[in-house]
């Protein structure tokens, strides 16, 4: 039941219906609702369509004001519908659709409409609701909307779920789904009420000629015992009702009972009086409620009987309700608001701003939004923002703020100017939220992304960006640029005969005697293994860079100690210079030094050999001639290789990865790595990358008819997703299998190949998925791995690069990245999956920390097409991947303290041995194994009967680890070492200690 409402009085109505409207709302924002309603202007239909059309206009003046604006809108929509009831409770219905049709999301109210459960309408085409001959209203409304951009509105049939039809208001605007994908958003409104009181009202009028007959307002004329003697038209279309049966009904017949008790006096008073005005509930014919404002001042003095006229007021208790809903929207927004006045003083703010910024209300009132001000920006960011301002009416970006306690903070804010009628701007709307979490994760993705994890070297992403910059440098400058290309000689023995553990530590020294061999404007990064590439920058000529050339390769072949071992490499060098006779390229550049380094390998090792244009033109080295591979492509000597995806928790193969290689007539199977750069910028590449998708479509029809239906996966190249007809290619390739589902089909493309036109490769994603073909986002992590791009890239899948996967047991930086990138996907709503899973201890610690899905040799080795069927049949019943552990967040607790400890004493080992210049902090009681026994440990102290042990041990390993240090200091190798040893027992027994808490 409704709460009763204060009567309202009439006022004149010589302004507009639009503004008195506005002045309504801001009284209700206002607070002072019940007496507003006193001042409400009574209004003809006409006015009251005209009115709600100027107050629409007037919120998209002021809220629409661009692209940015709408999309915080949007997401404060998104917030409201995640976070708060009041989206289901709304008086509309709101649907969420696709840009296809299909309905993606709706509120309680939109499935109330159209008389449907909501499971009957999530996924359903919304034409199925609509009206056969209004169909085209609504395609009508949707081309206008992605044509323009702009909100749109219609007004059509639809069809409720037993058959009947719903008038229905339909609002449109854009908006985006959960993922970030395009989505339409739908108000949905029922206005068959007052589309029969329009009907009925407009045939009164031509068919009458009444003024009467022709209001909105229903009519009674009742005597003094309260029956009707007479009714106008259009209370018999609003009640349901015909003209006889109201005849033979007394006025509180109408009433619902609920509200017969609360206004049975003043219905009393109305027909005694002749006068009086109150708010009360009818009930139609059907059972349906609407509300009625009851008014009448004038009383037949002869025959006693009253004038009465009801106005329907459900639009307007809507009105008010949603203006309400709009005043929660600004307490319970999980964005900081701030309101200004036109002189900057604050003079509202809502809960999220005192959330974010430590400022109460009460503190923020009345000041300047200054007391906010980091110090981080200079006065041009400031005088550029109110720049923007005054221009354009809004902006928007990212500002460093300072919070009540002095802590300094990132927020994405959007600040919009409010003007009045005359266009003066009369307030300031900031809202903001706090993304200080956000860029500092992003800033360590972008770190990952460009430099490389063992040797913190610039890897081959940072590389790339240097050596362009340093060409187009040294064509400004007019001086020489030097590619150096060295791969070590050996180091594969050496990794075979010690221990991956003793290569990688062979490689950090060795990178960082190579780093200072060289100058600090030249780049050193590693692009592989045991492959570096140098960088020399402003050479006035060749003889220059001979000492530096001469330095590289000495560090790289000085004596390496790692524990007892002494370890030695060489160098094999291949150098290029630029400019050339011919305009050259940075891929050109490497090229010529790859082939260089290989000449020096040919030469005997340990040397330097200079690219040469004439000479070495028929040197190809490891890289395969353009005639080779298309000639190949011809003979046929292409195969795939199928290497499975599996879900580590069920046993099951959701689908497996086609991998091309070579079957070359003399140097046997081949990698891929060994031809595929050659034709990375050739249109070959589209060729061999089409043909991998036909061949891999065949198989999988191959593998159909033996009751073998798998998903395939395909990499696409750069080259190869840039060309315009891409999906038209596709689409004939499909077409040619017709056996083969689409949605069988899944393409992977390297993050770096995205990113070159994000635009492009954003519609070709798009239009594949029209078609039913997915998209996975291969090696996440290596390349920019911005928040944008994987908002703005609708993929369904991400593949974690296997370089973090097969670090995570020993870098605790690998497994936070892990962590972090798992629940980056999960943030976005997409599917992972791990690549590199080399055994089951890596699988093992994947599933604790989220990830299910894995492909890699731990697994199973990439294998011929003939070999899966058998491979998928069998391998779960013989696999010890079934013994798993079960997954728990204590376990990776334990888990990541074990990991850190052994990369903390390993950092220790690496300062004693000279191999890093400072010892890593010796601060333990800020490390996460610290904290997690404070933490996690408190509540195990007295459970566990290991607790005491492990408790001791950390004490002793810290207290230890210090002594150490300063016995380093001090030069006392003696006690340093036995000390040492201790400190190695101490973590071993630390380590089986925490294994007993598993």
């Amino acid at each position: 039941m409704k709460d009763k409402r204060a009567p309202e009085k009439c006022l004149a109505t010589s302004a507009s219906p639009g503004a008195a409207l506005r002045q309504m709302a801001e009284e209700i924002i206002g607070g002072d609702a019940q007496e507003s309603r006193k001042d409400l202007p009574l209004l003809t239909p006409e006015a009251m369509q005209q009115a709600l059309h100027e107050l629409h206009v007037h919120q998209i003046e002021l809220e629409m004001q661009n692209e940015e604006l709408r999309q915080a809108q949007a997401k404060i929509e998104d917030a409201k519908e995640r976070y708060f009831d009041l989206y289901d409770l709304a008086p509309v219905g709101y649907l969420t659709l696709s840009v296809q049709g299909s309905i993606l999301q709706a509120n309680l109210t939109a499935t109330h409409l159209l008389d449907v459960v909501r499971a009957e309408l999530i996924k359903r085409p919304i034409t199925r609701f609509i009206y056969r001959d209004d169909q085209d209203i609504f395609y009508q409304l949707c081309r206008r909307l992605i044509s323009t951009g702009e909100p749109q509105t219609c007004e059509l049939r639809m069809i409720k779920s037993g058959g009947a039809l719903l008038w229905a208001h339909l609002d449109a605007t854009q908006a985006h789904d959960e993922s970030g994908a395009s989505a339409l958003r739908i108000v949905l409104s029922d206005f068959s009420a007052r589309k029969r009181a329009e009907d009925a009202l407009q045939e009164s009028y031509q068919a009458l000629h009444s003024i009467l007959d022709a209001t909105l307002d229903g009519f009674w004329r009742i005597d003094v015992h309260g029956d009707i003697l007479d009714v106008n038209p259009t209370y018999c279309e609003q009640s349901g009702y015909s003209r006889e049966e109201l005849l033979q009904m007394n006025v509180l017949d109408l009433e619902v009972v609920e509200c017969a008790a609360a206004t049975a006096q003043q219905t009393v008073s109305l027909i005694e009086t002749g006068h009086g005005q109150f708010e009360t509930i009818h009930r139609r014919k059907d059972g349906s409620l609407w509300q009625v404002e009851v008014s009448s001042t004038y009383r037949d003095a002869a025959g006693g009987q009253v004038f009465v006229f009801l106005r329907d007021i459900s639009k307007r208790k809507q009105a008010e309700e949603k203006l309400q809903l709009a005043a929660n929207v600004f307490s319970h927004s999980r964005e900081g608001i701030m309101i200004t006045a036109a002189d900057g003083s604050i003079i509202n703010v809502n809960a999220a701003f005192t959330h974010i910024t430590g400022y109460s209300r009460d503190e923020a009132i009345g000041q300047n939004p200054r007391i906010l001000r980091s110090g981080r920006h200079a006065s041009e960011f400031f005088e550029s923002m109110w720049h923007n301002l005054s221009q354009k009416g809004h902006w928007c970006g990212e500002i460093w703020n300072r919070r009540k306690n002095g802590e300094i903070y990132a927020e994405m804010q959007t600040i919009s100017c409010v003007r009045d009628s005359n266009g003066e701007i009369v307030q300031y709307v900031a809202l903001f939220s706090d993304i200080t979490e956000i860029k500092a994760h992003q800033s360590k993705l972008e770190h990952i992304a460009h430099f490389d994890a063992l040797t913190s070297l610039p890897n081959r992403v940072l590389l790339a960006d240097r050596l362009r910059h340093a060409i187009a440098q040294a064509q400004r400058r007019g001086q020489l640029l030097e590619v150096v290309y060295l791969d070590l000689d050996g180091f594969k023995a050496i990794n075979d005969q010690h221990g991956h553990e003793a290569g990688d530590k062979l490689l950090i020294a060795l990178s960082a005697k190579m780093k200072q061999a060289l100058r600090e404007c030249d780049t050193l990064a590693r692009i592989g293994g045991d492959e570096f590439v140098a960088v020399l920058v402003d050479l006035p000529d060749v003889a220059t860079s001979m000492p530096m050339l001469n330095r590289l390769l000495a560090a790289a072949a000085q004596v390496v100690h790692v524990g007892d071992l002494a370890l030695q490499v060489s160098a094999s060098m291949g150098v290029t210079f630029c400019p050339q006779q011919d305009e050259v390229d940075a891929d050109q550049l490497m090229r010529q030094a790859d082939q260089a380094m290989y000449q020096a390998k040919l030469a005997g090792k340990n040397r330097l050999h200079f690219f040469d244009v004439e000479q070495d033109r028929s040197v190809r080295g490891h890289h395969e001639s353009l005639e080779h591979i298309r000639l190949a492509l011809v003979e046929r000597e292409f195969i795939l290789y199928y290497q499975p995806k599996v879900n580590m928790r069920t046993g099951e193969v959701i689908g497996v990865e086609a991998l091309i290689r070579w079957r070359h007539p003399h140097r046997g199977l081949l990698a891929p790595a060994i031809f595929l750069p050659v034709i990375e910028d050739h249109l070959l590449a589209i060729e061999i990358g089409e043909w991998a998708i036909n061949r891999a479509l065949a198989q999988m029809e191959a593998w159909q008819k033996i009751g073998l239906d798998i998903e395939v996966s395909v990499n696409i190249g750069a080259r190869q997703l840039q060309q315009k007809n891409f999906v038209d290619r596709l689409r004939a390739i499909l077409q040619a299998h017709p056996q083969v589902k689409p949605s069988r089909l899944q393409l992977e493309i390297l993050e770096t190949s995205a990113l070159e036109d994000v635009a492009h490769v954003f519609q070709v994603i798009e239009a594949c998925r029209e078609i039913g073909v997915m998209f996975a986002l291969d090696d996440f992590g290596t390349g920019y791995s911005s928040l944008t791009y994987l908002k703005h890239l609708p993929v369904a899948l991400l593949k974690i690069d296997q370089s973090f996967v097969l670090g995570m047991l020993d870098d605790p930086d690998d497994l936070s990245i892990l962590k972090g990138v798992v629940g980056l996907a999960s943030a976005f709503r997409l599917e992972i999956i791990a690549e590199g899973v080399e055994s089951l201890e890596h699988g093992a610690l994947l599933l604790q920390l989220g990830c299910e899905q894995a492909q890699g040799f731990g697994i199973a080795a990439p294998m011929a097409a003939e070999e899966l069927p058998h491979w998928v049949a069998t391998w779960w019943g013989n696999s010890d991947w079934r013994t798993l552990p079960s997954a728990s967040k204590e376990d990776l607790a334990r888990l990541m303290a074990s990991v850190e400890l052994r990369a903390w004493i390993k950092a220790i080992d690496n300062y004693l041995k000279g191999e890093r210049a400072t010892p890593p902090s010796l601060d333990w009681q800020q490390s996460y194994l610290s904290q997690w026994l404070r933490g996690i440990g408190l509540d195990r102290r007295t459970s566990h009967p290991s607790f005491a042990a492990l408790d001791k041990l950390h004490t002793q390993i810290n207290v230890l680890a210090s002594e150490v240090c300063d016995l380093h200091a001090k030069g006392h190798k003696a006690k340093k070492q036995a000390r040492l040893d201790e400190l190695h027992d101490l973590q071993d027994n630390m380590l089986e200690q925490l294994k007993t808490l598993a």
